[in-house]
């Protein structure tokens, strides 16, 4: 909206519809990369980059509980079913006072609170997958609930296949959502809400199995007309497994790999006036860490290797004000005080100038041995030019204590989160924006362009062929630096007729320098993509048939290539370049889609629509 102080993308779930589906999967991650400043991380990948950032500094949520890992089928879908969201919110670099964490952005996703009237019941089935959502009243107009599942069931038709060791395999994932909502009196509702969901691959070699659960309960409370009060209780946890069939070989064995997540939150709303709305709380989360344990079940497997759990606790004060001076201009000022603690029991290691581990300390259960504060200041302004156009500008600080080390851009299920610890400090951001909204045509078109600039220190990157995985010295592949990012993004949008959509433009560009590579220089990010171009268009040639297409155009990717060999000994060692000195070739793709919605009848209880998408049309 024109007057609203936050920069924000909102967008409903009859515009993700809209877009051309993957398989038969409309997926709104993949509508929030079309979105300026927004980049995919990789093909057909659910992980996205915001202005330069890396995909792990982005804070998900799903009904206030974090979503680690929002991924399915590798990449290919996200863990979000259209059915069972309300609403989606994204916040780029000016992420709101009361939630932290990540420096790059902020994606709040909304579950619907189910139907308070009547029965209702959703249904679809696609190429891979198919889906059933049931809402509708448990008391009329106080309790209601909503229910709703997707499997994938490719794995179903494997036991037709005429290769025998197929038969056996599995390939599919699975999501469940679950919400109820009760209305107590006029001044207070209860929201209980959960998710599961997991993605399995057995062949007769090996079994994957990850996926993600969340729990959450809020208590809405309203004190008076101007005061209001939200509590919230969220529990999140992700996990993966590799393991060989068991009864395997002689060398089985079996991965696991967790990250559990407790916090609550309380917030107060003041509405002092229709000019000045004062907005405070406080946050606290409990992290449990488990990088990996492995067991060996074989008689020649190697013996059981765990990676020691470490815990943290984090915990946030925050205040905001937003207040209107005059009819034309907006301030909104606030302060986040966040405080991450390392907490026991855990073995930490010391490491010498060389990245070496020279002893190691272990701390008692709950002993607090190490604890970040940053304070985060926010201050955004909006001036109203006319009715139809604004400038805003916002300047916000933000930090992450917990990071994601992975070793490439398209990233995988069994990446490792790790938290700040006395050897690694936490990752902190300033970022400015400044942008220009208007208004045409009674608002028919919008159009919005927004320059940024944004500087990271203690940034966090890897070693050239770090060790990632079951690494008891992690720290020690870890190269301390700082990075810093700028861009212009332009998006024009067609909101109302029959024609509808938009199309984006960024110019953006982001850099590292870290002593330890490169020698120093200067290099391109892993997420430095000069120039994204994204085309969405969608027509309705009737009351019962629509079109639309996308087309995106992007810079590639930045890439490290050998580009020579030493020949020692009996052995080849590969030269490579400098980190990130190449770049994939660009990038360009249009999808299509038709949609044939059924006859509608009167008295007809259902109403039913034929999708039909073809992704990367020209190959």
């Amino acid at each position: 909206p024109i007057g609203d102080i936050h920069i924000v993308y909102v967008v409903d779930i009859k515009t993700i519809k809209m877009v051309p589906s993957l398989l038969g999967e409309v997926d709104l991650i993949k509508v929030l990369q079309l979105l300026p400043g927004v980049q995919t991380t990789s093909e057909g990948a659910t992980g996205f980059s915001v202005r330069g950032g890396n995909s792990d500094q982005n804070l998900i949520i799903l009904d206030e509980a974090t979503i680690y890992n929002a991924s399915h089928l590798m990449g290919f879908f996200s863990v979000f079913n259209n059915d069972a969201v309300k609403d989606v919110t994204l916040y780029k670099g000016d992420i709101p006072a009361s939630y932290g964490g990540r420096l790059s952005s902020l994606l709040d996703v909304r579950m619907k609170d189910g139907n308070s009237k009547k029965i209702g019941v959703a249904a679809s089935i696609g190429t891979v997958s198919s889906k059933l959502t049931v809402e509708g009243p448990i008391k009329k107009d106080h309790t209601n609930f909503l229910v709703a599942g997707r499997r994938t069931y490719a794995d179903l038709f494997l036991p037709l296949s005429k290769q025998e060791d197929v038969r056996d395999n599995k390939l599919y994932f699975y999501d469940f959502n679950l919400k109820l909502s009760h209305v107590i009196n006029e001044n207070n509702r209860l929201y209980l809400s959960g998710y599961s969901g997991r993605d399995i691959f057995k062949n007769q070699y090996s079994f994957v199995g990850f996926g993600n659960k969340t729990a959450s309960l809020r208590w809405n409370h309203l004190f008076s007309k101007k005061l209001f009060f939200n509590l919230s209780l969220n529990y999140s946890r992700y996990n993966y497994e590799i393991s060989t069939p068991e009864g395997d070989a002689s060398s089985s064995f079996k991965w696991v790999s967790e990250l559990h997540d407790y916090s609550s939150r309380f917030d107060f709303t003041y509405y002092q006036s229709d000019k000045h709305k004062i907005r405070y709380g406080a946050t606290s989360t409990y992290h449990r860490f488990y990088p990996g344990t492995v067991n060996g079940f074989g008689s020649t497997s190697a013996p059981a290797f765990v990676l020691t759990a470490v815990s943290a606790l984090e915990h946030s004060l925050y205040a905001t004000d937003e207040y209107k001076i005059t009819d034309k201009l907006s301030v909104k000022y606030g302060l986040r005080f966040a405080i991450f603690q390392n907490i026991g029991p855990g073995t930490y290691y010391s490491y010498d100038s060389k990245y070496k581990p020279i002893d190691s300390t272990v701390y008692a259960k709950g002993n607090i041995f190490n604890t970040y504060s940053v304070l985060e200041p926010r201050l955004a302004f909006t001036y109203m030019v006319n009715d139809f156009s604004s400038v805003k500008w916002s300047y916000s600080r933000a930090s992450q204590f917990i990071t994601l080390a992975q070793n490439s851009t398209a990233g995988t299920p069994l990446d490792i989160w790790f938290p700040a610890t006395p050897n690694v400090k936490p990752q902190t951001g300033d970022q400015f924006a400044l942008g220009y909204f208007r208004n045409f045509a009674q608002n028919m078109y919008e159009m919005s362009t927004e320059i940024y600039y944004k500087s990271v220190h203690n940034l966090i990157d890897f070693r050239d062929h770090a060790q990632l995985f079951l690494n008891p010295y992690l720290e020690g592949e870890l190269r301390i630096g700082k990075g810093y990012s700028y861009g212009i993004e332009t998006l024009i949008r067609k909101n109302q007729g029959r024609f509808g959509g938009w199309i984006s433009y960024s110019y953006s560009r982001s850099f590292r320098i870290v002593p330890e590579i490169n020698v120093g220089r200067v290099y391109n990010s892993p997420y430095d993509k000069p120039h994204n171009v994204n085309v969405v268009a969608s027509y309705d040639v009737s009351k019962r048939i629509s079109a639309s297409l996308t087309w995106i155009y992007a810079t590639g990717l930045p890439v490290t290539f050998p580009t020579g060999r030493a020949v020692v000994g009996n052995a080849v060692i590969p030269i490579y370049s400098d980190r990130n000195a190449y770049r994939m070739p660009d990038y360009h793709r249009l999808d299509v889609s038709i949609t044939l919605k059924g006859k509608e009848k009167p008295g007809r209880k259902w109403q039913s629509e034929l999708n039909l998408s073809v992704y990367n049309v020209y190959n």
